[in-house]
């Protein structure tokens, strides 16, 4: 049963629902997950001010996993971000994968899958390489101190890019599309900014999928040899992508595939910097150390914090009962920091072993689809960034966004410490 101090925000998961929690130091926030942690049983975040609404906060590794297993209990629609998105966004847009449940989200799921053949993904491999390789070439060359834009933001946008097929002359464009489409997504703002921004970030979205859908029309016409050929041209169960599943698709590889790896890379260099030993025994043998310096990059930064569920059949989990309607969000930022699993979970540590990190979800059919690239990703371009005759270190603090969905960073100044 649910306290009535919980339902007014005075219980303890008050203080995530507090508009100014999201903006406390980190440390703040992990050790507030860690008082959670060591309740016995889940507890009530209000939402909305205490008019009314919220959601159970599952904080524990175990909770985590077991309800990231259990679609047919913790369904994701109707949507997985907060708050959800409203039906007619849903009716324009279409329903992005990680909303789906069932028979809708696994024949998306398998035309996708498909699409990702073995000839296209060892391409997209040869191509990551590479392209690392251009953009730290050019850090050399021009010397920028400003990482984001310089460094982790161009990596994960040129790959999928590349990946996609989508022409040069978009991609200017589809960066500025991706930066305005999430830039406020969970970040508290005033009332003038909630009215405002909305419409700007639907209306870079739109534009977006306006692009894309133009693009696999012409790829009908004429497949090539890229991921939108493939996806529009699928015969899985006589069925292939629409122009509003593309689009959707393509949003979600945008805004998710680009900004999570980004933020784990930009995470990845201030954790090097602030953990010089652990960079110093990455460097004494890169491809020894480089997965597990990976993997606790990702466990470390989290860069997704949570995702909501909704409750379709009554379920008991760590000493509640669920009842159906009842609103879950899986909190991965607090399931990564898991003492219970995670011994010193605050330090960095790159053999960390086993490392059954939440980074790429809990599991279950949700798992991410793009987490082998992510981690090649990450591993290409941290070879090129620490093997040359450079040294590189975050200066400062990252600026981060404040955000209760992901992990994002705004800016990160760098330097290079030889001449």
């Amino acid at each position: 049963m649910t306290l009535p101090s919980q339902r007014l925000g005075t219980g303890p998961g008050g203080e995530l629902a507090e508009p100014g929690f999201w903006q406390r130091p980190p440390a703040d926030r992990l050790a507030a997950f860690a008082r959670l942690r060591a309740l016995d049983s889940p507890v009530f975040v209000p939402e909305g001010g205490g008019r009314g609404g919220g959601h159970w906060a599952l904080v524990r590794h175990a909770d985590v996993q077991e309800a990231s297993r259990l679609p047919k209990v913790f369904a994701s629609a109707p949507g997985v971000t907060t708050p959800e998105p409203a039906r007619w966004v849903r009716a324009l847009f279409g329903d992005s994968m990680v909303n789906l449940d069932g028979p809708d989200h696994a024949q998306l799921r398998k035309i996708v899958q498909r699409a990702f053949t073995p000839r296209l993904l060892a391409a997209a491999e040869q191509d990551i390489h590479a392209v690392a390789a251009r953009i730290v070439d050019d850090v050399l060359e021009r010397r920028p101190d400003e990482f984001v834009s310089a460094v982790s933001s161009r990596l994960p946008l040129e790959v999928i890019c590349n990946m996609m097929g989508i022409p040069e002359r978009y991609r200017a464009e589809i960066a500025d599309r991706v930066n305005h489409a999430s830039e406020n997504i969970g970040v508290e703002r005033g009332l003038a900014s909630r009215l405002r921004m909305p419409g700007r970030g639907l209306r870079a979205l739109a534009r977006m999928q306006r692009m894309v859908a133009g693009i696999g029309r012409e790829r009908r016409r004429n497949p090539s040899d890229d991921l939108i050929s493939a996806l529009v041209c699928a015969n899985v169960d006589g069925q292939a992508l629409g122009a509003r599943q593309l689009g959707a698709f393509f949003s979600l590889l945008m805004v998710a595939g680009v900004e999570t790896t980004r933020n784990a890379i930009t995470h990845g260099l201030t954790l090097l910097t602030d953990f010089p030993a652990q960079r110093d025994l990455l460097l004494s043998d890169f491809e020894k150390y480089a997965d597990g310096a990976v993997d606790e990059m990702i466990r470390h930064s989290t860069p997704i914090i949570q995702f909501r569920r909704t409750v379709a059949a009554e379920h008991t989990l760590h000493g509640h009962v669920f009842a159906p309607g009842d609103k879950v969000v899986l909190y991965y930022a607090s399931a990564n920091r898991d003492e219970a699993v995670f011994p010193d979970p605050d330090v960095f540590d790159i053999t960390r072993s086993p490392n059954p990190h939440l980074g790429f979800g809990g599991g279950g059919p949700h798992f991410c689809l793009g987490a082998h690239l992510a981690r090649v990703e990450m591993k290409a371009l941290f070879r090129e960034l620490l093997t040359r005759p450079v040294g590189l270190r975050a200066v400062g603090l990252p600026d981060l966004a404040g955000s209760n969905f992901d992990n994002r960073v705004r800016s990160l100044r760098f330097a290079f410490e030889a001449p």
